[in-house]
């Protein structure tokens, strides 16, 4: 039954402890025990421990075999937090998921603010029931705890050694030890944002620094998906960008299995895509049940932040962090910090789209000076050489020298009508091109070749267009660029070679691509630099591919081999 108590309040502790001399005999001979109890809560400042401590001391002072401890952010929120001590770790995962603390005798606590004694557990009307691996309780004393005098968490104990109620003394002792937990609490809370805080700021400094060191558009993702799981200790860190047909497209994924999830289009029919692309924050209790999440990739997930990048007044993407099922909801405290580390990584997105656009207008300069300058200088000339040709061809007598001066001369045309194949293949946007493989590497190869002054050659072994798949394909164009760009700026090489093989093989049987890059050039330096092939590296691994290098094709091993290989 309900026990409304004025001691019930911010400063019970020493009052409650200077009542005990008045009371019975064994209470006054606990109190050394309570004094040591209090004493031993309040130390250390990690919250987790501070509330495992609660929970043990508690039992021992109120000789319970069970006892259980709920703290919530703000009032009227479910439980951030449950913690149970006497709770064999397999009965615990087998009861699921934790209380809400919104219903049934805990949430009385909470709610009414007044301790609870009761002989008869599931006889009292407010009692909700226990889950089918619950084990079986009869006696309860519970008591709310108080954080800076409001009520935020419930401490209970249940089942009294020997079969007994709960009596005075332990309510007296229960109500000491909430106080003193509140204060613990409030001062593990305090010192678990403080942590908090400068961890994400730690976060922020990592991913600009990504951003300030030159690397790609994907690593500075990667880096952003990175920090935002270990951060937030979720299970995964995402980070979407808006697809060509609508909806958002996973572009960079840190978890157990980043290459599940890689690629996936979530459809703009989606509640939540809708929302983001709003500029909208979304919070979930459960991604697996909560009715706005379309795709199965929610269904192994619980508690879910999934943040707008903003920019300018603009949705660039979206950043999701969610956490297993069962896991502790997200506080408002990492709400707070995660939706500063959101517009960190904006900043990130802002910097690789200005970053393609600069690479973007290089290109498409240098298209159009080659262009001209084919149409402008080598044609022309192509022309001159033919015209001198021809009358050297009407001036000999002899008929061997006119077949052959003619052969030439029909090679010119052929020549010259493949230079204005080319120069109109440099004058289409990119999007006008066909979308094959094949066509896309060779585009790769030809744009390379102007800062490399030569066209590297190039071989294609199997079907490459209908085997290869888009994900698979898009990142074996990006490993190609990686590498072409460090040959051009570090190789000084005169020959370099392009295989892509589509019958390649993985060492555990599964059929695979390859991209080989060889060249001539003065190799990699002991000591140099390795962030591109770092790059390479964990771009294959999110596949379940591999990249490594090796010596080059020179007798002295001179030069530079690059492989990366991505099942198909």
């Amino acid at each position: 039954m309900p026990e409304p108590d004025p001691k019930d309040s911010p400063g019970a502790a020493p009052r409650a402890t200077g009542g005990l001399r008045g009371l019975s005999a064994e209470l006054t001979a606990r109190v050394p025990q309570l004094l040591e109890a209090t004493r031993s809560v309040g130390t250390g400042l990690e919250l987790h421990s501070t509330l495992e401590r609660i929970c043990e001391t508690a039992a021992e002072l109120a000789h319970a075999r069970y006892a259980a401890i709920g703290v919530v952010e703000r009032p009227g929120d479910s439980l951030c937090d449950f913690i149970t001590h006497g709770v064999p770790d397999e009965v615990r995962r087998a009861i699921g998921r934790p209380p809400d603390g919104r219903t049934g005798l805990l949430g009385a606590l909470i709610q009414e603010g007044v301790p609870i004694r009761l002989e008869e557990l599931e006889a009292d009307p407010r009692f909700a029931g226990f889950p089918s691996a619950h084990p079986r309780m009869r006696t309860f004393l519970g008591v709310p705890i108080r954080v800076q005098g409001k009520i935020f968490g419930n401490l209970y104990v249940t089942e009294k050694h020997g079969g007994g109620a709960f009596g005075n003394d332990e309510l007296h002792m229960l109500r000491v030890l909430a106080t003193e937990a509140g204060i613990a609490i409030g001062l593990a809370r305090t010192y678990e944002d403080a942590r908090q805080r400068g961890q994400w700021i730690d976060g922020s400094v990592a991913v600009t620094t990504a951003l300030l060191s030159g690397g790609d558009a994907d690593e500075a993702l990667t880096v952003v998906a990175e920090q935002a799981r270990r951060l937030a200790d979720a299970a995964a860190g995402i980070v979407l960008l808006p697809a060509a047909a609508g909806g958002l497209e996973i572009v960079a994924v840190a978890g157990d299995r980043p290459s599940a999830s890689l690629g996936v289009i979530i459809p703009p029919q989606s509640p939540v895509v809708a929302a983001l692309l709003r500029g909208e924050e979304v919070f979930l209790d459960d991604s697996a049940t909560d009715p706005r999440m379309v795709t199965r990739l929610a269904d192994q997930f619980g508690p879910h932040m999934l943040l707008p990048l903003r920019s300018g007044g603009r949705v660039l993407g979206a950043l999701s962090i969610p956490r297993v099922r069962g896991g502790r909801p997200f506080s408002e405290t990492e709400r707070t910090l995660a939706s500063h580390f959101a517009a960190q990584a904006a900043l990130a997105l802002k910097l690789a789209e200005t970053q393609r656009d600069r690479e973007r207008l290089v290109v498409y300069e240098d298209r159009d000076r080659i262009a001209r300058d084919l149409h402008d200088l080598v044609i022309q000339r192509l022309f001159a050489t033919g015209i001198m040709l021809e009358g050297a061809q009407r001036c000999s007598p002899v008929p061997a020298v006119q077949a052959g001066i003619g052969r030439a001369v029909d090679e010119l045309d052929v020549t010259i009508q493949e230079i204005r194949t080319v120069i109109f293949a440099l004058q289409q946007e990119p999007a006008e091109a066909p979308s094959g493989l094949r066509t896309r590497v060779l585009r790769e190869i030809n744009m390379a070749a102007v800062p490399l002054g030569f066209a590297p050659s190039h071989r294609f072994l199997g079907p490459v267009d209908s085997l290869v798949g888009e994900l698979a394909g898009k990142n074996l164009i990006a490993a190609l660029r990686e590498i072409l760009s460090n040959t051009f700026r570090h190789a000084r090489a005169s020959r370099v070679e392009v295989v892509v093989d589509a019958a390649s093989v993985l060492p555990d049987g599964r059929d695979a691509v390859r991209l080989t890059v060889v060249d001539d050039g003065v190799g990699i330096p002991e000591g140099g630099r390795r962030s591109g092939l770092r790059n390479l590296a964990r771009r294959a691994e999110s596949l379940g591919g591999a990249s490594w290098f090796g010596p080059g094709p020179g007798t002295d091993g001179g030069g530079t081999t690059v492989t990366w290989q991505v099942p198909l």
